[in-house]
């Protein structure tokens, strides 16, 4: 990536693919597979799993004082899953073809212990698709001969050149844009920057077969190289409701009167009578519909609940697609609701919250926190957030270091804010001192910039010895945003008007009981899904009315959903702000400039200085500003200067996919492989069941669609039906 500062500038090397590839005979490694399965997890998403012997038939829960009969004993499910240390990743390779193949896509925020790992990772997905690579590119910082980043693409990109025209040598390019480019980051390890999946040809895997890369690798054995799953060997406690008496108070394998008397009634949750027939009902009833809803519960030890969390179908779905940005969110928590609801959120594209777990919480402690992100983790396949927006806390913070170690942990802005402002509200020049932080923080371009001003705030107010600024300050690298420039945020900043994320907000107060919540839930939920579907119509079907001539504007009209153009056409028209664009600094295709801009339209002498790089070779852009990570599209600043270098169009790498009208969703959860073991029946309904809904999904997109969907069902069911048993 293009670092800030002139005299840090990198020095783009353009490289040429088949000069570096490389023989990776040294890699080999013998052992296991260490893929992650369904069953290594000990979760089905059939109502977990569905033996007699485990006690988890979910459907068959007695009702009433019936569960004094039938409570059953806790159990643990052991989960194997592939561990950090990848020297103890391996793989058998027979007759040249890696076993256990699906290799699972890339995406966002994959992480690699070194470049030949992410370059392995990725040749192993190519061969399995069909098509070869090569390294289109690679940069080194100046002076250095160390990598630094490097753009691996399909070996279809670009054409032939003007001297290659008249050669008899068949055309095989086709101007793909697949490709996945890496970042070397602060911890010496190799993530993915940037991603694109899609072809513009066929695959040939008979011609990819014979390319350099593939030959290469199949020159003798290799590791299988898989992405870093933030998740180690653990043990979860899953457990049903049954082992919750029916009034709510704890479990009925021990005397309740000894109970209540020898268990600590802070280590459980506050459940009032009849809120454990509550959730125990509202589960069984879900489930008879969806059989992917999944919940998890976490007892102590004297069988008293203390956490349970749920999930649906659906946002373990929307996690495939929306994972770069999760915020956790505790407003109950924090501000003692009746009932202590807690949800993980998401931002689609539409830029709205869009729910990906939630539940209940006993308390706000470490083993709490780990509990439960450990349980949702597994819900979602080892898969962790690029980025993860919390309060902040101490027992949270240190909760996501052991268990999301990879992932950005950010603290909510607005809330530290809020925080400081609430202790500070006695300062004689209380409106002074609020427009002086606001300033420190928003409009500080620099790290330089953000602590010198702070330091003058501190002096100047005389709140030197103030502990709740120390300790604000101490964690300014997980708030402040000129310390989070390279984190991505998808715009989450147009949300927090009232310091959180909250997915129910207008339906939960802080007396909304736990009956009243689940009454509701169901319709609240419908009502996201129908404004999301809403949106989504729209989006497609009308064209946004164009404010500008800009043909930034009319492009991104064509391609982003309606509330993000939006967004992006405020930019757009603020580029008339900004004027007297100087070239600063020149390192071959590499440039630097500084564009001047108004911040008010009646005073014409405040204006700012932005710095913005330029890479000609690569069309690469990066402001000061950080626009892009912060809110998914360029800067007015960037597009001022891609326009001053006859840029016409955006580039692709700066059109985010999350953000498109066009993106197909899929509502239904990637289990991550399509090894299904043959004999399990509990496997086959899971695997089919899967199938058949997307068939549904793509089904419901047109009605030609449709109409060839219900063909092939019924096509199907004959073709079954008369299959020999």
């Amino acid at each position: 990536m293009i670092e800030e500062g002139s005299q840090n500038s990198e020095q783009l090397l353009e490289e040429e693919g088949d000069d570096l590839e490389f023989d990776s005979n040294d890699l080999e490694i013998e052992g296991d597979d260490p893929g992650i399965e369904d069953n290594d997890l000990g979760i089905e998403d059939n109502n977990l799993e569905q033996d007699k012997n485990l006690g988890i038939e979910g459907h068959d829960l007695p009702e009433g004082n019936d569960l004094d009969d039938n409570c059953e004993q806790l159990f643990d499910i052991e989960y194997h899953v592939l561990e950090n240390n990848r020297d103890d990743a391996t793989l058998e390779v027979r007759n040249g073809d890696f076993l256990g193949k699906d290799y699972p896509p890339p995406v966002l925020g994959m992480e690699f212990e070194s470049y030949d790992d992410a370059y392995n990772y990725y040749n192993c997905y190519a061969k399995d698709l069909g098509f070869a690579i090569r390294v289109k590119s690679s940069w080194t910082k100046r002076n250095s001969k160390e990598k630094r980043g490097a753009v691996l693409c399909c070996n279809c990109e670009g054409f032939k050149t003007s001297k290659e025209a008249h050669s008899r040598r068949k055309e095989t390019r086709t101007g793909c844009l697949a490709m996945l480019r890496l970042r070397l980051v602060e911890s010496n390890r190799w993530r993915v920057d940037e991603v694109k999946l899609e072809h513009n040809h066929l695959f040939d895997p008979a011609r990819a077969q014979n390319s350099k890369s593939h030959k290469k690798m199949d020159a003798g054995a290799k590791r299988k190289v898989e992405p870093t799953v933030d998740v180690e060997v653990r043990t979860i406690k899953l457990y049903r409701t049954a082992a919750v008496d029916p009034l709510g108070y704890g479990s009925t394998n021990s005397n309740e009167g000894e109970s209540s008397q020898h268990a600590d009634r802070s280590k459980r949750l506050k459940l009032k009578k009849g809120d454990a027939h509550i959730i125990h009902d509202y589960f069984c009833k879900v489930q008879l519909r969806n059989p992917n809803f999944l919940y998890l519960m976490d007892l102590n030890d004297e069988g008293f609940l203390r956490n349970v969390f749920w999930i649906d179908y659906r946002s373990r779905a929307a996690y495939g697609y929306f994972s770069d940005v999760v915020i956790f969110d505790t407003t109950c928590l924090l501000n003692k609701y009746e009932i202590p609801l807690f949800a993980f959120v998401g931002i689609n594209q539409h830029g709205q919250p869009i729910l990906l777990g939630c539940g209940l919480l006993v308390d706000e402690t470490l083993e709490t926190y780990i509990w439960l992100f450990r349980a949702w983790l597994t819900c979602m396949l080892g898969r962790p957030p690029q980025t993860i927006i919390t309060e902040q806390c101490k027992a949270m913070q240190s909760a996501i270091a052991e268990v999301f170690p990879r992932a950005h942990h950010r603290f909510c802005l607005s809330r530290v804010v809020h925080r400081i402002f609430d202790n500070l509200g006695t300062l004689p020049d209380y409106e002074g001192f609020q427009r002086t932080l606001n300033v420190a923080i928003h409009d500080s371009l620099k790290v330089d910039e953000f602590e010198m001003a702070w330091e003058d705030m501190i002096q100047r107010f005389g709140i030197a010895d103030n502990e709740c600024l120390r300790a604000c300050y101490e964690d300014r690298e997980r708030w402040a945003p000129v310390y989070s420039k390279d984190t991505c945020f998808a715009g989450i900043s147009t949300l927090l008007k009232d310091g959180s994320i909250r997915f129910f907000n207008g339906y939960v107060n802080q007396q909304t009981t736990l009956k009243e919540f689940f009454d509701m839930n169901e319709i609240v939920l419908q009502k996201k899904y129908q404004k999301e579907a809403l949106d989504d119509f729209e989006s497609r079907h009308s064209s946004p009315i164009l404010r500008t001539g800009s043909f930034y504007e009319l492009q991104l009209s064509r391609v982003y959903t309606n509330e993000i153009f939006r967004r992006f056409q405020d930019e757009v028209q603020m580029m008339s702000s900004c004027f007297s664009i100087t070239q600063v600094h020149a390192n071959g295709p590499l440039m630097t400039y500084m564009i001047k801009e108004r911040q008010d339209e009646e005073n014409l002498r405040d204006i700012k200085n932005f710095e913005v790089m330029y890479d000609k070779r690569g069309a690469e852009v990066r402001c000061i500003c950080s626009c892009f990570n912060f809110k998914g599209y360029l800067c007015r600043h960037a597009l001022c200067i891609l326009n001053y270098n006859g840029v016409e169009e955006i580039p692709p790498p700066y059109i985010s996919a999350r953000w498109r009208k066009d993106l197909k969703r899929l509502y239904v959860p990637d289990s991550g492989s399509n090894n299904i073991d043959i004999a399990n029946p509990v496997q086959w309904f899971d695997h089919l069941y899967r199938r058949a809904l997307q068939a549904v999904e793509e089904g419901m997109i047109s009605e030609d669609r449709y109409m060839v969907a219900w063909q092939a069902f019924k096509e199907s069911l004959n073709k079954i039906i008369f299959c020999p048993s």
